[in-house]
């Protein structure tokens, strides 16, 4: 391979959310332990990323700084190569984020006394932007049949047709099941919507990391209808592990739609990224595509490196089938375990840091979400780790 995806850099003692949180879980997490909850990747970032935007730093004053035109186009390429969407500058609103956008948007959209329709389980934050928006929450649980979640859509037209209901959030690709919804699933999803006047925010930000065999659609490009009543969220964040650089773009056809955010944001004081921000993602557009390339190709191995050791050692766990994300869901319940045992089982005795499954809501107990963005090797020790320690709790049992 041209870039290196086998290189692991520590990140005891740096700041990282998701290294801080395994050793806040448990302080006597032997070294050479690395985690798999939140979704960054444990690789080196695209080196173009890091070279362009130091060369960019030595010769900047780091003022207030807006996106400029060279931004934009890089924003606008990107769909057009990656997902065939002519998207327009004027529909483009930069923001700080998915995550600060989703709270904000669902203020901007919906009354107090309105509902906002989630597909569960589903990340985490979208729970948190209703709740803490002080709307009503209104879950519409997508059905696991065998190994694979279908969208109950029964269920989720009659809570549409509730006029109370306003807002629908979807995770496309889906957080944390991992499914790539077909055209005709989100056609669906926006006749649904349209028909009972429910806007749409479509989370997109796993929209460039899908697994062979299988396509993702923009939700805005289904029909000119429902380019019309969406909010598209995207991100090079997931894509290239920029999340620390905090720049997202919400892509907005509908003009009052987009203006409307626009205001929003200004009226909250947000009105620009960072300076590397910008440029991060101007670069990784316009450079990194080829690292995207053989990042896919190290995260199918590892895809099928986890579901054959899971297959051979742990039948009573179900790999739900990964068609998006770098996030495998596992179906953790033929463990028999209480979904708290379990979370104690694989962080004090396997040292298995994953998201648990509760955290994307009741639907979620007893699953594991476990991130696949890290060198194969590092996958195949906590694999062998998990292992071992189940050998060992399986022997206590039999001993008792």
């Amino acid at each position: 391979m041209k870039y290196d995806f086998e290189t692991l850099i520590s990140r005891k003692n740096t700041g990282s959310g998701k290294w801080d949180g395994m050793y806040k879980e448990n302080p006597d997490v032997p070294d050479g332990v690395v985690p798999f909850s939140v979704a960054d990747m444990e690789f080196k970032n695209p080196p173009q990323v890091a070279e362009g935007i130091s060369e960019h730093l030595k010769n900047s004053i780091l003022g207030y700084t807006f996106a400029t035109d060279a931004y934009y186009n890089a924003v606008i390429g990107w769909m057009k190569r990656r997902h065939q969407w002519d998207i327009k500058k004027d529909w483009i609103v930069e923001y700080p984020g998915v995550v600060p956008a989703l709270f904000h948007l669902v203020k901007l959209f919906t009354e107090p006394d309105e509902g906002v329709i989630l597909f569960t389980p589903v990340y985490y934050p979208f729970y948190n932007a209703v709740r803490n928006g002080g709307r009503t929450l209104v879950e519409t649980q997508l059905k696991l049949t065998e190994d694979r979640y279908e969208i109950d859509f029964e269920d989720f037209e009659e809570k549409a047709k509730n006029s109370k209901n306003t807002l629908c959030i979807l995770s496309n690709p889906h957080n944390p099941v991992g499914r790539v919804w077909t055209e005709d699933e989100l056609a669906r999803i926006g006749k649904i919507c349209l028909d009972n006047n429910v806007l749409v925010i479509s989370d997109e930000i796993h929209q460039d990391l899908i697994m062979p065999g299988y396509k993702h659609k923009v939700y805005a490009t289904i029909s000119e209808e429902m380019a019309q009543n969406c909010v598209v969220c995207t991100a090079p964040s997931k894509t290239f592990n920029l999340a620390g650089l905090m720049t997202s773009n919400l892509i907005i056809p509908n003009p009052e739609l987009k203006e409307k955010v626009y205001e929003y944001r200004e009226s909250q004081a947000v009105y620009f990224c960072n300076i590397a921000g910008y440029k991060g993602c101007e670069i990784a557009y316009n450079d990194c595509e080829d690292w995207l390339e053989e990042l896919l190709t190290v995260l199918e191995d590892n895809r099928k490196l986890l579901e054959t050791f899971i297959t051979e050692k742990f039948p009573q766990i179900k790999v739900i089938p990964l068609e998006g994300t770098y996030l495998q869901w596992l179906d953790c319940r033929g463990l028999g375990l209480h979904y708290k045992e379990l979370n104690k089982f694989m962080t004090e005795e396997a040292f298995l840091f994953t998201d648990e499954g509760y955290i994307f809501g009741e639907p979620g107990e007893g699953f594991e979400r476990i991130n696949l963005a890290c060198p194969t090797w590092v996958l195949q020790e906590a694999l062998d780790r998990m292992e071992k320690a189940w050998k060992k709790r399986v022997e206590v049992l039999q001993l008792t």
